[in-house]
């Protein structure tokens, strides 16, 4: 826990110091004269887009007609497989749920005593 402190401390530091680097850095820039403007150009007009041929579309109804589609071949049947029956699952046990009486042990005779 102690390192985790001594390495946040060294970070927060680390990020002190250069934020004081870019404070200077503004007011420097804050204190420079202003800047001359720069001549402006004109640009050239843009070339025009020349025209060019529209190309002619045929007509829908002068389409050639499209070609038929061959016959598809026959495959020959699939021959069904049949499974053997599934064997029978043995019956599982059933786990009883009535709770056997605990019989009641009674105590030992106790020994008699003779005068």
């Amino acid at each position: 826990m102690g390192y985790f402190k001594c390495i946040a401390l060294a970070f927060l530091m680390a990020l002190s110091f250069s934020s004081i680097d870019v404070g200077l850095a503004a007011r420097h820039l804050q204190q420079l004269p202003p800047m001359p403007t720069l001549p402006t150009t004109t640009l050239p007009p843009l070339p025009s887009i020349p025209n060019l041929p529209q190309p002619t579309m045929p007509r829908p109804g002068a389409l050639p007609p499209l070609p038929t589609m061959p016959a598809l071949p026959t495959f020959p049947a699939i021959p069904t497989a049949t499974l053997p029956p599934l064997p029978s699952m043995p019956s599982i046990p059933t786990i009883p749920t009535a709770i056997p009486s605990i019989p009641f042990l009674s105590p030992p005779p106790s020994p008699s005593s003779t005068p």
